[in-house]
């Protein structure tokens, strides 16, 4: 059965919470508060920054009222969101969600990976688009972006440098013969199929925006 992603009128307490948060206003798309959210609700990080927009923009009555109610409010707004939290089956696939298929989707991109506990498939994407900004030569831990990505989202750079050959291999035009000896090969190859056709601007845009998770 294909997942169902349903919006309940109660979550705009926690997209409200998530935004009056300081500093108070809309928080970056894959910021780790809203990724963290999304995968709590099961709710893609889009909608949910769509969400925080209308917030904004006091685009309902409805939002008008929760907005003239808890946002001069936090500690009414807490407890309202604390007793939601708590009801039967929440974030779970209990009596909360009954009826309703939960698959993961995008919440797999933010989840450790089983070959590496270390490394999130979101990494690899990060990984991919300094793979097109470097060139094999300096694919080595020394260069200052390896440095600079390894202190960002804390691995090793000598892992950072075991995607990148693992790259090497999967690029068409570098025709590497040899597969290296990783277990990284498998989910390296699942995120060139994703991403490495994209426009180089496209990809950057998007790294831009899932290395706000790990700031």
């Amino acid at each position: 059965m294909a997942k169902k992603q349903l919006w309940n009128d109660d979550y705009w307490l926690l997209v409200m919470q998530l935004y009056l948060r300081k500093p108070v206003g809309l928080k970056p798309l894959y910021s780790r508060e809203l990724v963290e959210l999304s995968i709590e609700l099961h709710i893609p990080p889009q909608q949910l920054y769509q969400r925080q927009c209308d917030i904004a923009n006091l685009e309902t009555p409805r939002i008008e009222r929760i907005w003239r109610d808890y946002s001069a409010n936090p500690k009414r707004l807490s407890r309202a969101v604390r007793l939601l939290r708590e009801m039967k089956g929440f974030n779970s696939s209990g009596d909360f969600y009954e009826g309703v298929a939960v698959e993961e989707t995008f919440e797999l991109d933010f989840r450790p990976l089983p070959e590496d506990e270390r490394l999130m498939p979101c990494m690899l994407v990060l990984m991919l688009d300094l793979y097109f900004r470097l060139t094999p030569a300096t694919m080595v831990a020394e260069t200052p972006e390896i440095q600079e990505l390894s202190q960002l989202i804390n691995v090793p750079a000598g892992l950072i440098v075991e995607v990148l050959q693992v790259y090497q291999y999967l690029d068409p035009y570098l025709r590497r013969p040899k597969q290296p000896d990783s277990a990284l090969v498998e989910p390296c190859r699942q995120t060139w199929k994703r991403y490495a056709n994209m426009e180089t601007v496209q990809l950057e845009n998007y790294a831009a925006q899932l290395s706000d998770y790990f700031k």
